[in-house]
């Protein structure tokens, strides 16, 4: 049998056109900087990051994960999750699929599938979502609405999860 106008057992020796031989200078090192950057994007799962000391103003659009730490004025929209870090300032209005705040946020805030705002979080703005989590320690200034988000499906209500905190009890009793 013969593919390429070469039969099977010369393909086998590895004395065909094409010999089999170990990767060529600089190869080596060039297959591993690839695994080592594809092993770091799927630990990360981040498509896309804006470090501390970076600073944005304008429209922002991400496709993929996302991770704020700088400052960032303007608009941002996010398809996938869009995590703003502990050490973000955000002034925009924001948009997302997905939406965790752990950092300063001042705008409106739209998410389509769920909001959470971790501490030490400050949120100071409106929020439409159709579930939202507030953890413990969290600073929220703003109206809520917990309906269906455009994109969303059906009147479904909002789901809102409630964690019990000590501080809040203490403020309902002054």
């Amino acid at each position: 049998m013969a593919i390429f106008g070469k039969d099977r057992n010369e393909r086998r020796s590895g004395e065909g056109p094409f010999p089999v031989s170990g990767p060529g200078p600089g190869e080596a090192e060039m297959f591993e900087r690839d695994r080592i950057r594809s092993e770091a994007s799927d630990m990360s799962g981040t498509s896309a990051f804006l470090g501390k000391g970076t600073r944005v103003t304008g429209k922002l659009t991400f496709e993929g994960p996302v991770r704020i730490e700088g400052q960032v004025e303007g608009e941002i929209a996010a398809r996938d999750t869009l995590t703003i870090g502990e050490g973000a300032d955000v002034k925009a209005q924001i948009t997302g699929n997905s939406i965790v705040i752990h950092g300063r946020v001042t705008g409106d805030v739209k998410a389509t599938k769920r909001l959470e705002i971790q501490a030490p979080g400050r949120l100071v703005g409106n929020i439409t979502t159709p579930v939202l989590v507030i953890h413990e320690g969290v600073t929220f200034e703003g109206q809520c609405a917990m309906g269906a988000t455009e994109g969303g499906r059906g009147e479904k209500e909002g789901k809102v999860t409630h964690l019990p905190t000590v501080e809040i009890a203490k403020a309902e009793a002054k």
